[in-house]
């Protein structure tokens, strides 16, 4: 696992599955756990590396419901989940759901954990709108598409934008459950003032990003959509982007729409 900090009180953690991204953010004494790793020693390291870093765990976020970002709780048994109140929802509409697919990952890898995922108590935040940390809010703003639920988090005094499955430099746009390229696009377009403005956009999958950088992945994937709906199969994949992996990716989102 890979840590970088990118401002004072915010700390990224990448782990070695997938560059899945987990990000910790502090505001005064509060301290929120945002998305997780994957390998369980990864988890295992989040609260002593809390600890040594001074920050106080408050609370989990999660961007969204897939499996891969509700790990947090395997760190932190005791610890709420706060989530999109679509993201609420649809974990009360598929109760268990995460946790068939994180035996199936872990059976397929040979990996055990010390216990099993429970989700404990989740809490439905709303939004848009804003979550106090410390003297500090960070805004909420709804990201579908890649999923029918979700969320993105601005961290306003850090220029930090944490946007979930979007904005992946490694990956194309992914069409999961309750996708749509009509949703996604209209999730892009309401990340792009904060993707201006900001210094660190980090997504679910892959490495930070400057603005420039950021903005440009957004117009790509804008484009590939676009593709996507009126050409089909024959839409080109972003440049940089068009590996096995990424075409597999590109022939399940034809299937999804």
């Amino acid at each position: 696992m890979r840590v970088l900090a990118l401002h004072p009180d915010v700390i990224l953690l990448s782990s070695n599955i997938w560059q899945t991204n987990c990000v910790v953010i502090r505001g005064g004494d509060e301290c929120f756990v945002v998305d997780s790793p994957v390998l369980p020693d990864e988890l295992e390291a989040l609260p002593s590396l809390l600890e040594q870093s001074g920050f106080s765990l408050s609370g989990l976020l999660a961007t969204h419901a897939d499996w891969d970002h509700l790990l947090g709780r395997l760190a932190f048994p005791g610890a709420a989940l706060g989530c999109a109140e679509t993201t609420a929802a649809r974990l009360r509409a598929e109760p268990g759901q995460a946790q068939r697919e994180l035996r199936a990952f872990d059976e397929a890898h040979y990996i055990k954990r010390a216990r099993p995922l429970t989700l404990g108590s989740v809490q439905a935040l709303p939004v848009p709108g804003q979550c106090e940390i410390g003297p500090h809010e960070v805004g909420l703003l709804a990201a579908e598409g890649h999923t029918a639920d979700g969320m993105a988090i601005h961290v306003p005094w850090a220029q930090i934008l944490i946007c979930g499955d979007y904005l992946s430099e490694v990956e194309i746009p992914v069409l999961g459950e309750g996708g749509s390229p009509e949703a996604y696009a209209a999730t892009l377009e309401r990340l792009r003032p904060l993707v201006a403005q900001a210094q660190f956009v980090v997504s679910g999958h892959g490495p930070v990003l400057g603005s420039e950088q950021a903005l440009s992945v957004l117009d790509e994937d804008l484009a590939y959509l676009e593709a996507l709906s009126a050409l089909g199969a024959s839409a080109e994949l972003p440049d940089g982007r068009r590996s096995k992996a990424q075409r597999t990716i590109h022939a399940e989102n034809l299937a999804r729409i």
